[in-house]
């Protein structure tokens, strides 16, 4: 059936080139860009692979045991965006293809697997404000918003995957403005369903509101390198963003906010206000970067219970994580970088140890993030007692 989707669309698109204009951009810059005749639309199409190869070692008490080993494509990834009437209305689709893109599937995405990341429209109704309608990620942590295909190591770290917000359907309001010559400011909230993408069988609990708060008081950084991994366009003036996010999910019913897994009880699901901040910065000059982040979790009642008071056992992952990278690009586009990350939960089922890692990576940017390898090796620690060791090797094609 997915298969008839995408050929049904392709075909779409190839008939629609007989009465539009073709260019054909430079490498990482879409594979494929056409416009109407009348110059009332446009479509731009990107496809983007991901290959990853990963060894993971834990440590038994004496000695590091037998690895783990894993050859895989981390992601597939179909991208399509444009303008549609007028160029201020944009849109954006983004369709994940590989296992781990479209895992997840449930009765509450009707069994059906995730293909949608992005379906959203976008529109500059008035000067700099800009209304968002659809499904895209939130304005959550930097780390978060940064894409995929332009990290400065292989992966996001584990403050990323324990507190990010990711992805929701509803609705944005972004707007921006300059104080002075180099002071921007940009404004973002957000109304969304508050259970995730691709959830399609209505709305369990509350709703989801986000709220965002962007200093960028030394201008804007080249080709929007705020959210880009590395300094790979060598900004020739000291560059630094600074962002503010909080997210409160009223009645939520999974355990990370609109990720994790559902909160059951005895009458149906259990439902509490989980609340999510973050503090963020990026700091860019001539090579060298450094990226800071601070998110921290709490919740009204964070143990899920039945109706009649007793525990279950399900609760809200709470707590709070750091997280710093850094690195330097030189001019052969090489780049060393190095993060360490730190998880301080306060859980009472799960473990409440600390976790820290500690991350060495390297990068050869052959045509930007457009077409790179990367590897990484990392070092991870639970409670000062268990450990464990990882090494990833991967490259990224995006057109």
């Amino acid at each position: 059936m997915q298969s008839k989707i995408f050929l049904i669309g392709f075909l779409f698109l190839f008939i629609s080139v007989a009465h539009s204009q073709i260019t054909t951009p430079n490498f990482g810059e879409g594979m494929l860009k056409i416009t109407g005749k009348d110059s009332t639309w446009s479509v731009r199409f990107a496809p983007r692979i991901q290959f990853r190869a990963q060894s993971a070692w834990k440590h038994d008490g004496d000695k590091f045991g037998k690895p783990e080993q894993t050859f895989l494509i981390r992601r597939a990834r179909l991208k399509f965006d444009g303008f549609a009437y007028s160029p201020n209305l944009r849109y954006k689709i983004e369709l994940g293809l590989s296992n781990s893109d479209i895992s997840g599937a449930s009765e509450f995405t009707r069994d059906a697997p995730r293909v949608i990341l992005d379906a959203v429209i976008m529109w500059g109704f008035y000067k700099n404000f800009e209304l968002w309608v659809g499904q895209t990620k939130l304005p959550g942590n930097r780390e978060r918003v940064i894409s995929s295909a332009n990290l400065q190591l292989i992966d996001r770290s584990r403050l990323n995957s324990i507190f990010n917000i990711d992805r929701d359907a509803g609705f944005q309001l972004r707007h921006h403005f300059t104080i002075s010559e180099d002071l921007i400011i940009r404004e973002m909230f957000a109304v969304s369903q508050g259970e995730g993408r691709n959830v399609v069988t209505g709305n369990l609990g509350g709703h989801q509101y986000t709220s965002r708060l962007e200093f960028l008081p030394l201008g804007e950084f080249t080709k929007k390198g705020d959210y880009i991994g590395g300094d790979i366009y060598r900004e020739k003036t000291p560059k630094l963003a600074i962002g503010v996010t909080y997210d409160l999910n009223v009645d939520a019913v999974k355990t990370r906010s609109n990720q994790g897994s559902y909160m059951r009880n005895d009458i149906g699901f259990y439902e509490t206000n989980i609340s999510t901040l973050f503090v963020d910065a990026m700091f860019k000059y001539n090579g060298f970067s450094l990226m800071g982040e601070y998110s921290y979790r709490d919740a009204a009642n964070p143990i899920a219970k039945n109706s009649d008071g007793s525990i279950t056992d399900d609760e809200v992952y709470s707590g709070q994580g750091i997280n710093f990278q850094s690195g330097y690009v030189f001019k052969t586009n090489w780049e060393v970088a190095g993060r360490f990350t730190s998880i301080m939960p306060n859980t009472n089922f799960s473990t409440n140890e600390t976790q820290n890692e500690f991350t060495l990576g390297g990068s050869k940017y052959i045509v930007g993030h457009k077409l790179k390898v990367q590897t990484d090796l990392t070092y991870s620690t639970e409670g000062g007692e268990s450990s464990s060791l990882e090494y990833r090797i991967g490259f990224d094609l995006h057109f």
